[in-house]
């Protein structure tokens, strides 16, 4: 069954990887289950069983917690997709029993309003997510459709969704405040076929930043009631600033990027989260109606966030009182919030934005944010998370096992059961290889059947094998990461002229192969030194300094690594860095030292002050881990970001 996502399905791609498959298998064997106990003790499954009940009060947690649940659904739906498991299939089925039996005969579903304020829905689509979690509810129902066959929460989410398209455009014009309908809704119309709610979804992306309800509603706030409103719609942030009202006092639509029409935003702005899962739902409209306007409002959203606005492990979203962007090259470090959830929501809006144009610059942004910006939010054991993530920190920022806010937890856990759509694409009758990650492949391209199998030394070595068979002639596409200079690429043994990444069949950082395979060998060769770089001159938080790169890998220094502290280090230009061998308490991660220089600390007894000319440096080496790893042994400090010494 084609998925209604990407171009490969889940269960097309089996994961056999030496880096990746204890993340996978943990995910599963793990953090599933784990989740699964968080949703009993947060409350979450209860809210339901109440609402089921048609009891009034007893809320537990944030008013969007039922999301959680679905986000959960989702992770283990993928599970079920590539391996049945009887017991996790049974507790799915118990929890969408228990989803369906709170739902109302008009289709509404929302516990939070069914338990607090029942007659108050859609009244605060500013601050109350009932079409974010109906977008969850939607994404979830699909990929259990998907994986299973089974209809039960697909027809709870079809009920919702046409009572959404009953409501919105009639009784109310307006747009949701947290985006993620959209892109849901282009899912439910790729498994359903029914026009109707790809119809909604441009509803949805056209009326934002035209809408007035959203300002109407935080005027009226007082008249509309309700306990949603009790704090203020306004949300206080920044010592009694708003998320919502300008200095004057005036609405602005910024914080949830209706300030303006889509397709006149300039510049990616507000809460990140809300902004990938727009422009994602935008990108997948762009794919079924072709507005080119749309189209261009994305190269334009795209390359101010990748030029401007970007981390270098990949996330986004500098400021913590919103959760999202600020101006251009406003990129702190200790106290950046490079929320998970932003990157995977990243990751979802490059995957999309790859299979609507095959531009290899999409997959290297989500093979960078994969490895580095996605990756750290979750501990090696798989039961504790980043929320926020850090470039630098003195020691107290550390992963939790849950979050009152709940919301990276569950959406990591879907993005690692997914993993393989990410890997491959059969977009425009092509095969591409997008990231190279141990695994096999049995899809159909343009109508033919293809097995690929893949092994992968990535991201410690460059060395890539692909063994192709198919049942005809099938162009196969394969990338060359932004990271590697050169790259050498043979079948069989005889080197492919392909003149380096620069000169690829469309100029798109891709060698392509076309012939018929019948069990050819393909062996990739990719450059990987390791690399100081630097950042632009206008990004003020890391001026005169440098970060180490290796391949796909950011590294980061830690303390528990290195003798002094972590702020005494530079780093010259013209550094030597090697490879420390695997780290046993990282899961084998490769380790880096690179050539430093620290104060010489003879003749500073008694002193504070001292003229430069009579200090002096010393060579010493600088232990780096790469930044996924961090905070997972002894607490202490670490910085992505060093002193450069020219």
């Amino acid at each position: 069954m084609p998925s209604s996502q990407y171009s490969i399905d889940v269960s097309d791609v089996t994961v056999d990887d030496e880096f990746w498959s204890p993340w996978i298998d943990r995910n599963r064997d793990v953090t599933v289950e784990y989740q699964y106990e968080q949703l009993e003790a947060s409350g979450t499954l209860e809210n339901f069983r109440r609402a089921a009940d048609g009891t009034e009060g007893g809320f537990q947690g944030m008013w969007f917690q039922d999301t959680d649940a679905y986000k959960w659904i989702e992770a283990a739906s993928y599970e079920l997709a590539k391996a049945d498991d009887p017991d996790l299939r049974e507790r799915v089925e118990e929890v969408i029993d228990l989803i369906a039996a709170a739902q109302k005969d008009s289709g509404y579903l929302d516990t939070y309003f069914q338990l607090v304020e029942p007659g108050n829905e859609w009244t605060n689509l500013n601050i109350m997510h009932e079409l974010y979690c109906a977008g969850h509810l939607i994404e979830a129902a699909v990929a259990h459709h998907e994986a299973t066959g089974d209809r039960s929460l697909l027809d709870v989410a079809v009920d919702f969704a046409d009572h959404v398209d009953d409501v919105f455009g009639d009784e109310i014009d307006g747009v949701p405040g947290h985006e993620g309908i959209e892109l849901a809704l282009v899912r439910l119309y790729r498994v359903t076929d029914e026009e109707r709610y790809l119809d909604l979804a441009e509803y949805f992306v056209d009326r934002r930043g035209h809408d007035d309800r959203l300002q109407w509603e935080l005027e009226h706030s007082e008249e509309i009631g309700g306990s949603s409103w009790d704090d203020g719609a306004l949300i206080p942030a920044d010592g009694g600033g708003s998320l919502f009202l300008d200095e004057d006092g005036e609405y602005v639509g910024t914080y949830a990027q209706a300030h303006a029409p889509v397709r006149e935003q300039e510049a990616v702005e507000g809460h990140a989260v809300r902004a990938m899962y727009l422009y994602a739902g935008v990108t997948d409209l762009v794919a079924e109606r072709g507005d080119e306007a749309l189209r261009a409002a994305l190269d334009r959203l795209w390359a101010n966030m990748t030029e401007k606005r970007l981390y270098v492990t990949g996330g986004i979203g500098p400021e913590y009182d919103h959760e999202g962007f600020t101006e251009d090259y406003d990129l702190p470090n200790e106290t950046a919030y490079a929320e998970t959830c932003a990157a995977i929501g990243s990751v979802f809006w490059n995957q999309r934005l790859f299979e609507l144009t095959t531009d290899a610059k999409y997959a290297d942004l989500i093979e960078r944010t994969l490895y580095n910006g996605f990756l750290a939010g979750v501990g090696l054991d798989g039961e504790r998370f980043f929320y926020v993530n850090p470039l630098a920190s003195s020691g107290d920022h550390h992963r939790s096992g849950w979050f009152t806010c709940a919301c990276c937890p569950p959406n990591a856990a879907r993005l690692f059961a997914s993993l393989g759509q990410y890997c491959y694409s059969t977009t425009g009758g092509e095969l591409y290889v997008t990231q190279y990650v141990g695994s096999t492949l049995e899809t159909t391209v343009d109508g033919t059947e293809v097995e690929l199998d893949q092994s992968s030394a990535l991201p410690w070595e460059g060395r890539v094998e692909i063994e192709v068979d198919a049942a005809g002639a099938v162009p196969v596409n394969l990338r060359i990461p932004a990271w590697s200079e050169d790259a050498t690429v043979t079948v069989d043994g005889e080197e492919v002229s392909h003149g380096g990444k620069e000169v690829s069949h469309d100029g798109t950082g891709y060698v392509r192969i076309e012939r018929d395979w019948s069990g050819e060998d393909i062996e990739l060769r990719l450059e990987m030194e390791s690399e100081l770089v630097t950042a632009h001159p206008a990004v003020e938080a890391d001026a005169g300094r440098v970060a180490v790169r290796r391949g796909p890998l950011v590294y980061c220094a830690e303390a528990v690594d290195n003798d002094r502290p972590l702020h005494q280090y530079s780093v010259p230009d013209d550094a030597a860095i090697e490879t420390d061998g695997a780290d046993a308490r990282l899961d084998g991660a490769t380790a880096l030292e690179a050539d430093a220089t620290v104060p010489f600390l003879d003749g500073w007894e008694g002193s504070l002050y001292r003229p430069v000319e009579e200090t002096a440096e010393e060579e010493t080496r600088l232990r780096l881990v790469p930044y996924y790893a961090w905070d997972n042994r002894e607490a202490g400090a670490m910085q992505v970001w060093h002193r450069r010494r020219p």
